[in-house]
């Protein structure tokens, strides 16, 4: 070993949304989770995972909005409740309007519109951790946490996520 340090420390900035758990939360949705300010859920919303959101797409900081918006960026989601969290890698795109007050929409798909934070997203509702649908279901906390990952860094690895 040459002496350098096998890791590297790094500063993250991170968003920290709060939402609430629903009993129609289904979570099964095949290709999008979302997080809206709205108060009720209905039970055809199977892709929502939280409502009473302290913000939409469009209250998301502009840092967070401009550095998602550059080529290769990788934004990472974690999702807790009760003591269970899960997370999930995406990608950013120039074309994230994030500008949706009340949703806010992470895809595995490409498709984006106003609410769109996250595409070529690892998951979707239906592959959240079971235990965390669960606490959902019962109307927990659900503490949303956003971070981004700028393209360009050293740590970020070659391969696609």
């Amino acid at each position: 070993m040459d002496g350098s340090p096998a890791y590297r420390i790094i500063g993250a900035r991170w968003v920290k949304v709060t939402a609430w758990g629903h009993h129609n939360v289904k979570a099964a949705h095949r290709s999008t989770f979302e997080v809206t300010t709205d108060e009720n859920l209905t039970p055809r919303g199977d892709c929502i995972v939280g409502v009473r959101s302290s913000t939409g797409a469009g209250g998301l900081p502009p840092w967070f909005r401009e550095e998602a918006r550059k080529p290769g960026a990788i934004i990472v989601a974690v999702l807790c409740s009760s003591g269970v969290c899960d997370s999930v890698a995406g990608r950013g795109d120039p074309g994230l309007e994030m500008s949706d007050p009340s949703r806010m929409i992470f895809r595995r798909s490409t498709y984006i519109e106003p609410a769109t934070v996250m595409v070529r997203a690892g998951k979707a509702a239906r592959d959240l951790d079971r235990r965390l649908v669960e606490s959902l279901r019962r109307g927990a906390r659900l503490d949303l946490y956003l971070t981004v990952i700028p393209p360009g860094d050293d740590y970020i690895p070659a391969t696609e996520v």
